[in-house]
């Protein structure tokens, strides 16, 4: 295994990796990061986990030009979710540099602010298409000096009809421009696009088998769903929990049906505006709502390691779907489980996509009728983040030393642009609420709301 240190990477970038964690290079960083340095086009085939946002991300902040104003990069992905992950990587990767300016767009929050962003410079934009193409439109977004094209999850864009979207935005780009294209499926509409957008591309194949799961598959049949959705619960006992549905209306009815059971579940949809959904993630991630409920919106790009167990309440329309739903488990080389619930419907929908999986009856488990997946800690949010200079430490330094939490009833902390959020043991939260509430951050007043 091989270390960062043999791809001949500047000192100031080791430094850097060093410090984040990043110790030996992934398959497709190994393979991709000379290549894309080198200024090749490149189509990457490699499933989600692997490693892809820095093979990409690492040589693009390299190669970043200081002096140039306008935007170098442009980086297209299918959802809000992944876009914020991209840019929060990429922001990791460029600590070693000055004033890179990373801007997200996507739908679902302000354009007046997007726009307000993009006026105080920008770098590399991250977004959706449609919105991108909605910034292009109005000239908010200046296109004609990008120099680095990155399609991220080109497979599902594709799946979500954005072809026509992504092809209208490459066709003002500059034409002397490094593309990347990234998926971890390889369709014949893939092809096609590749075809049209990128210029000679060297291929890298990543296959599945070098970075195998461990998760164990259970398919049940059941007549009431709702019941044996309760009855899976209870007889698995979780600690995290994702429930896949398969249209937005579903995922709000099943919470329902959990919460009003005694379940805390944070629900994850199209309909929620972008604030929402972050917020949705970040307590499921920090265990103050430990069932997620959700579309295949969370079947990619939502790494939470501690996940250890997925059900889908409905069966996906797709092979590759349930593939990427099941990949939410067993994250970090820990083990994980994935039930399918199906009624005769979902029986005959599943024999067709992963025809090796056999049924038995749900009569087989044996729940705990008096385990209900409640959370030990709830979420307070603090009207400030990084540009009020608030740190994690700075929060943590408050609740122990000027308020008297005890250090090991304070949990995730996460630091944001604006906001901050701290998981606290709810043995204490409302002293945690009142004290932050009546003192300062930093010497700051800060105003302070219970999620």
């Amino acid at each position: 295994m091989i270390t960062f240190k043999e791809l001949s990477l500047p000192s100031k970038v080791l430094t850097n990796l060093t410090n984040l964690g990043y110790i030996h290079p992934t398959p497709i960083q190994e393979r991709g990061i000379p290549l894309i340095i080198k200024g090749k086009d490149v189509v990457a085939k490699a499933k989600t986990g692997s490693g892809k946002t820095l093979a990409f991300a690492l040589p693009l902040i390299l190669k970043l030009d200081k002096e140039e104003y306008f935007p170098q990069a442009l980086i297209i992905a299918p959802t809000r979710e992944l876009s914020e992950q991209i840019a929060m990587e990429c922001r990791r990767l460029a600590q070693y540099k000055k004033d890179v300016k990373i801007v997200t767009l996507y739908g679902g929050t302000s354009l007046t602010k997007q726009v307000a962003s993009l006026e105080k410079g920008a770098d590399i934009l991250i977004g959706t298409p449609g919105r991108l193409l909605d910034h292009f439109s109005r000239q908010t977004i200046h296109l004609d000096k990008i120099k680095t094209l990155i399609l991220d999850e080109a497979d599902r864009m594709l799946d979500m009809g954005f072809a026509d979207d992504i092809l209208k935005l490459v066709s003002n780009l500059p034409k002397e421009r490094q593309s990347l294209l990234f998926s971890a499926t390889y369709p014949d509409n893939i092809d096609k696009l590749t075809k049209i957008i990128l210029k000679n591309p060297i291929e890298i194949k990543i296959e599945s088998k070098q970075e195998k799961i461990d998760v164990d598959e259970y398919v049940y049949s059941v007549d009431e769903k709702d019941k044996a959705l309760v009855i899976t619960l209870q007889h698995f006992q979780p600690s995290l929990a994702i429930i896949f549905c398969n249209t937005k209306a579903k995922t709000v009815e099943v919470s329902s049906i959990l919460n009003k059971k005694g379940f805390d579940v944070a629900t994850l949809n199209g309909d929620l505006e972008q604030y929402e959904r972050q917020e949705m993630l970040l307590q499921f991630a920090n265990g103050s709502l430990p069932i997620l409920v959700a579309t295949d919106l969370a079947s990619r790009g939502l790494d939470i390691k501690d996940v250890d167990i997925v059900i889908n309440y409905d069966i996906p329309m797709k092979s590759e779907d349930y593939t990427h739903r099941i990949g939410r488990t067993a994250r970090a080389n820990k083990s994980g489980v994935a039930i399918s619930l199906c009624d005769e419907y979902g029986l005959t929908k599943l024999s067709e996509i992963q025809p090796q999986l056999k049924a038995k009856t749900i009569n087989e488990l044996r729940p705990n009728k008096n385990f209900y997946l409640q959370s030990s800690v709830a979420t307070l949010c603090i009207d400030g983040g990084k540009k009020k200079k608030i740190r994690a430490g700075d929060i943590l330094g408050t609740l122990c030393k000027d308020i008297g939490i005890e250090n090991r009833l304070i949990g995730k902390i996460n630091v944001y642009a604006t906001h901050s959020y701290v998981a606290i043991d709810k043995s204490v939260i409302s002293k945690a609420f009142n004290g932050l509430k009546n003192g300062k951050i930093k010497g700051k007043k800060l105003r302070i709301w219970w999620l």
